[in-house]
């Protein structure tokens, strides 16, 4: 099997991103198919194949199937225009009659969950894919699977952004529809797995987590785990088309993509026939496990984040407060210096303690004072050593997450917050000299935390700043004395 080739299309999207890395570790020679390759080209490992296509020109696909035996059919046209049941037919059409004439022996595809009878537009369009490439001749593996629970899927966070920005929910019915939530690992794991499955003739495999729940059910258990307490209270005026303008302020899904998302959730969405996973050595995540990791993975994409390169990006939105990446607030400011990258830690490691922040210490003092009149722990703790830094740590109120030499310093927030927040230093030397960039991460905790972070921002941008111009000049000064 490993000298299989396998072709990914949607390698770019939220599924076949996950996939990706995980045939290239299990060792597997993939070719992806991507409309622009360029962007996925510096994402995929070296043995990889990109290759430039699209689904609806047919002419690209004849070669991007020349010697493969299982293709995945990941491509999904949910934030195309109104028509876009049209485009994902003929997207199908295409791709079927080009895998029977290139020989393909394996079709492997991802749909939905939901009958046929009362389905929305989309799951109807969905299921009508997965009947196309039934139809081809090719034996289709379809996997139909519910909710994704996973940092970045629409569903997850539309659940996040109602459940953080809503101390009331006053929500609509769907809010009670059952769903069977699967967690994004689970979802990749099956898909890793067809390709080890014998498959003769084409067959559905219905898939889901551990616990049918309601949309009610999973924003509680996304509330418990956040520590935040919400009231819910489901009326019943709330239309699709309502709801999804709705969706618009309060989330980051924007109005096409919610009432399309919203015409699916209302209905049922469980798994009715379980026989099919039975084929298959996995074990699906509870919903409190898939809810905990899709926090603690998110937790790890973002501090790989390298703000060099994101803020130089049009994903983040940017505007008072800083920058959003998610539901996080960053401050980040960078200068650029004639120095090695050591010079220009040196003062880094030193901070805290006896020390001070290189700006405005009466202030740190002030909110050392604050926090320990809240139950914090203030500045009292200083630092064990003036010199070193370990991870773990205390800096003040402040606690090592990790520090490399040279390069990298991150300090996780102890003191009395509405969230989380974290300080972090990174130093990059180049050929002339080196660059420091400081950024603030506040993770805000429901209204308050928004409130806290947009209040004192102000405050935070003049000292940060002085802080970063308080490094400069003790980083002159040390040049002088060596």
């Amino acid at each position: 099997m490993a000298e299989e080739r396998i072709l990914l299309t949607g390698a770019s999207g939220y599924i076949g991103g996950r996939l990706l890395p995980v045939l290239e570790r299990a060792g597997r020679r993939v070719r992806c198919l991507a409309r622009r390759p360029e962007s996925l080209a510096a994402r995929a490992a070296a043995a990889t194949e990109v290759v430039a296509g699209d689904l609806l020109a047919a002419e690209a696909l004849a070669p991007a199937m020349e010697d493969i035996h299982t293709a995945y059919y990941l491509v999904h046209s949910m934030g195309d225009g109104s028509d876009f049941a049209r485009s994902e037919r003929q997207a199908a059409e295409r791709f079927a009659h080009v895998a029977k004439a290139s020989g393909l022996r394996k079709i492997v595809y991802l749909g939905g969950l939901g009958g046929d009878d009362a389905a929305s537009p989309h799951l109807r369009s969905r299921h009508e894919v997965g009947r196309i490439l039934r139809a081809s001749g090719v034996p289709t593996l379809e996997f139909r699977a519910s909710i994704v629970i996973g940092s970045g899927s629409l569903s997850f966070e539309m659940v996040r952004g109602l459940v953080e920005r809503l101390p009331l929910m006053v929500t609509p019915r769907w809010v009670y529809a059952r769903a069977q939530p699967i967690a994004v690992e689970d979802v990749v794991a099956y898909l890793h797995a067809a390709l080890a499955l014998e498959l003769e003739q084409s067959r559905i495999v219905e898939i889901g987590g551990r616990d049918p729940v309601g949309y009610i059910d999973i924003m509680r258990e996304y509330a418990r785990q956040r520590g935040l307490r919400r009231l819910i209270v489901p009326v019943p005026v709330l239309t699709p088309k309502l709801s999804s303008w709705w969706l618009r302020l309060i989330t980051p899904l924007y109005a096409q993509v919610g009432r399309k998302l919203i015409d699916s959730v209302r209905h049922d969405t469980v798994v009715r026939d379980p026989e099919g996973m039975k084929a298959f050595q996995i074990e699906p995540m509870s919903l409190r496990q898939a809810v905990a990791r899709a926090l603690r993975h998110e937790d790890g994409d973002f501090a790989q984040t390298r703000w060099s390169d994101a803020f130089s990006s049009a994903a983040p939105t940017r505007g008072f407060g800083g920058v959003t990446f998610g539901l996080r607030k960053v401050d980040s400011r960078s200068v650029l210096l004639a120095c090695s990258a050591a010079a220009a830690f040196r003062p880094i490691r030193r901070i805290g303690g006896k020390a001070g922040w290189y700006w405005g210490n009466w202030l740190w003092r002030l909110r050392g004072f604050i926090d320990l009149f809240c139950g914090g722990p203030g500045l009292r703790r200083g630092r064990r050593d003036p010199e070193l830094l370990s991870p773990g740590d205390a800096v003040d109120f402040w606690r090592v997450e990790e520090v490399a030499t040279d390069r990298l310093l991150r300090l996780h927030a102890e003191m009395k917050l509405p969230g989380r927040a974290w300080l972090q230093f990174e130093v990059a030397e180049g050929a002339g000299g080196c660059v420091i960039r400081q950024t603030a991460i506040f993770d805000p905790v429901g209204l308050a935390g928004l409130l806290y972070w947009y209040g004192i921002y102000p405050l935070h941008r003049l000292v940060f700043a002085g802080m970063l111009q308080g490094i400069v000049r003790a980083i002159d000064e040390d040049l002088r004395e060596y």
